[in-house]
């Protein structure tokens, strides 16, 4: 006969009640209590998936490097999808912003979420905590194995940014990316040089350019473009004839860089950036970019929450669909030229 959950409180010592808030992970108990229960329950070889929690409280976690709204709005317009779902579907929404050196666990049992909803980046250890939690999970712009996840489709985005300048004859193409430990800016990468690939061009790698690490998308793609420049002139090398930058705020950041040097913008350097940001349209020249519906993401994450949750998590990726809007940035329109 299979153990069930008063055998476990029987041998524990405890209420029904407190077992099933431990094994849940729930507030109102003692860290000690929690562990006994557990280990109780574990030695009973007690299933827990019985004890499924109906989803009514979701936690949205975002990395503290990400929450910077106004530079980069891109996950902003993710939350407004997820919150939207969530209202919905009469889910109650939270958001908890998190980095390596906050203690993890007790923000989850203040939150005592039934489900939780990761977006970007975030350290494989965050990721194996929230794995012991054995609470539904869904990663959004975000990739590892065991989890359900939605992304981008950023492989073909950025084989969209690529064909698009191929088709301006550009082929001295920099690709300015951060660190390729984020799972998107990885597949942007992969895009870029595939693109290379499936054009029949020859790719340098010395065009492929990494951030560094520590500073905002903005400030980082600025300082590798003006390091970019620098050498050129320094060697008396050619520049680029154009810049793909793994978001627009890097994007944006490069070009107006560019511009200060006097440099004209498409002429002597196209751009394309990536997620269509509203300041993307609106900076001097528009920036070419690839668009992806955002809100998209996050309702999408709030839904795979809610699916049958006893099947293993599938090997591929919910994919969100994306489209290139070209504009001024990248010749489409009037050349833009600094006065």
């Amino acid at each position: 006969m299979a153990t069930t959950i008063r055998d476990v409180a029987r041998a524990a010592s405890v209420s029904i009640g407190t077992v099933s808030r431990a094994l849940k992970n729930q507030p109102g108990l003692s860290e000690a209590t929690r562990v006994r229960v557990v280990e109780v329950a574990q030695q009973l070889g007690y299933d827990s998936a019985q004890l499924r929690t109906r989803i009514r409280r979701v936690t949205f976690l975002l990395h503290r490097q990400h929450n910077n709204f106004a530079v980069s709005p891109f996950f902003s317009h993710v939350l407004n999808g997820f919150e939207e779902a969530c209202r919905e579907r009469r889910l109650v929404p939270s958001v908890l912003t998190a980095g390596p050196t906050h203690d993890l666990a007790q923000q989850m049992r203040l939150h005592a979420p039934d489900a939780i909803a990761v977006a970007g980046f975030v350290e494989p250890e965050l990721l194996a905590h929230l794995h012991s939690l054995a609470r539904p999970t869904v990663l959004i712009d975000l990739r590892a194995p065991g989890f359900r996840s939605v992304n981008i489709d950023n492989v073909k985005g950025a084989s969209l940014a690529m064909q698009h300048l191929f088709a301006q004859g550009r082929r001295r193409i920099v690709f300015i990316g951060g660190s390729l430990a984020h799972y998107s800016i990885a597949q942007r990468a992969l895009g870029y040089r595939k693109a290379y690939f499936d054009a029949g061009q020859l790719f340098d790698p010395t065009l492929e350019i990494v951030t560094q690490p520590g500073l905002p998308a903005d400030l980082a793609a600025a300082d590798a473009m003006e390091r970019l420049i620098a050498d050129a002139r320094a060697q008396s090398s050619p520049l680029p004839d154009a810049v793909f930058a793994y978001n627009d705020a890097a994007a944006l950041a490069a070009m107006r860089v560019c511009l200060a040097h006097g440099l004209r913008v498409p002429d002597d350097v196209a751009f394309v950036g990536f997620d269509d940001i509203p300041a993307a349209a609106q900076s001097t020249p528009p920036l070419s970019t690839v668009t992806v519906d955002k809100e998209a993401l996050g309702r999408r994450g709030v839904e795979l929450l809610l699916e049958d949750q006893s099947s293993p998590p599938s090997q591929a990726d919910t994919l969100v669909a994306v489209n290139f809007v070209p504009r001024a940035s990248s010749g489409m329109k009037q050349d833009i030229s600094t006065p």
